[in-house]
């Protein structure tokens, strides 16, 4: 991985197609929310399989609490879209054949030059695709566990979401004073929005 690429630093915004083909930015696709980010082998790997099976399910956690999931591998679009429904995937996969990012990262997997992959890393980013955690999955152990993933997202949750705490006074004060902006669903878009069409 680039050495820039570390906890702290933001990630590149990379464009992409998605499995629809529609090109897709990385920072589009977070929003304002906390997200992990895939940089996966394929679907030809049984390990990158078996971590997206884990991944089905906790992304079922990640919808209700507002947290964005996207995979990105070097797939072209079909095997894109086969690796994405083989096993009941529902979020966002990007395909980059041209293999933009793995050269960009220095991230070739010199040890299988039969499916030239990235050397698979999930990433947990805080909103602006800020770095949070970097997990390097060459070995299926050096990928983290759903519970690892779970903690993650409770940690950077905490940082992002200034309602974290609900029972704070100063949350009820704002609150009774109609500064709805600190609390989620609503956020800085929705108080935005809100103030556009007064």
């Amino acid at each position: 991985m680039r050495a820039d690429i570390v906890p702290g630093a933001a990630f590149p915004d990379y464009e992409l197609p998605d499995h629809t083909a529609k090109r897709r930015k990385l920072s589009e696709l977070q929003g304002e929310d906390p997200l992990v980010l895939v940089l996966s082998r394929g679907g030809f790997c049984p390990k990158e399989r078996r971590q997206h099976e884990g991944l089905v399910q906790l992304h079922r956690e990640m919808e209700v609490g507002y947290c964005r999931l996207v995979t990105l591998s070097t797939g072209s679009l079909t095997e894109t879209n086969e690796f994405r429904s083989g096993v009941g995937a529902h979020w966002p996969f990007l395909s980059d054949p041209g293999r933009k990012v793995q050269k960009d990262l220095d991230i070739a997997e010199y040890t299988d030059p039969l499916h030239n992959p990235m050397i698979p890393h999930t990433l947990v980013l805080e909103p602006g695709l800020v770095v949070y955690k970097i997990y390097m999955g060459y070995w299926f152990f050096g990928r983290p566990t759903m519970e690892e993933l779970r903690r993650d997202l409770r940690a950077v949750t905490m940082k992002c979401r200034p309602d974290w705490d609900i029972t704070a006074p100063e949350l009820k004060a704002a609150w009774a004073e109609g500064r709805k902006e600190l609390f989620n669903p609503y956020g800085k878009t929705y108080a935005r929005t809100l103030a556009e069409q007064d």
